[in-house]
């Protein structure tokens, strides 16, 4: 993507594309009759102890849910953003656009990867920049 030299103008862009993006895959999956595009959410039951704990650089790639149901409906299965989620988007865009220092997202590990439990437009967002991997406390609900 081109840089306009306006941060402003570039983070709306990134969100339209990203936003533009999840429109086509939900119209795609509905020809398809695919319903898998949601976003996953976990339960307690679904969680694995922690083999390590700790922050640690993990793929983007392993992020396959939530815990919070109710971030569940601002991002699909790929974590591409709803209308709803644009202007914290937005601000997390721009901060790492002036490069800003994000702190880490906080996930836990479930049977097939990790499920977000703080963070999740900073993985939006590092996904729409195409980053492979981030920063993340990963964290145990089972002692």
């Amino acid at each position: 993507m081109l840089s306009t030299g306006s941060p402003l103008v570039d983070a709306e862009r990134a969100f339209v594309r990203a936003a533009r993006a999840r429109r086509r895959a939900a119209i795609t999956r509905r020809l398809r009759r695919d319903a898998s595009g949601c976003l996953p959410v976990y339960d307690e039951r679904q969680i694995r102890p922690a083999a390590r704990r700790g922050i640690r650089e993990i793929p983007l790639s392993a992020i396959r849910g939530t815990l919070e149901p109710a971030r569940a409906p601002l991002f699909d299965g790929d974590f591409r953003p709803a209308r709803a989620a644009g202007a914290r988007w937005q601000r997390v865009w721009l901060a790492e656009d002036r490069g800003a220092v994000l702190p880490p997202i906080s996930v836990v590990p479930v049977p097939d990867g990790f499920a977000v439990r703080d963070g999740h437009h900073r993985v939006s967002v590092a996904r729409a920049r195409g980053a492979v991997t981030i920063d993340a406390t990963v964290d145990s609900l089972l002692a």
